[in-house]
This record gives structure tokens, sequence and C-alpha cells, in this order.
């Protein structure tokens, strides 16, 4: 990416502390519970 962009990246860039500090959200879920974990994460967001 820093090759990409030309610029210096921030350090702890791509580490989820470092994605979690900015707001990002990021999980593992079984395919089989997709639909469920997506929909209460949606329900979260509009309560």
């Amino acid at each position: 990416i820093k090759e990409t962009i030309k610029k210096d990246l921030p350090k702890g860039f791509q580490t989820a502390e470092f994605v979690l500090e900015h707001g990002f959200l990021d999980f593992i879920v079984d395919r089989r519970k997709m639909k469920e974990q997506l929909g209460n994460f949606v329900k979260m967001l509009n309560s």
C-alpha cells in the first residue's frame, strides 16, 4: 500500500487495535450465521 499511494502509513496500520480505534468493525462469522449476525448489527446501528 505504501508503495502504491507513495505515503508513509500510520504506525500500527491494519492492526486490530488501529482499526478499532478508528471506528472499524471486523469479525469472523460462520457463513450459516452471517444473515443473522448482519441483521443484529443493523438493528444495533438503528437503535
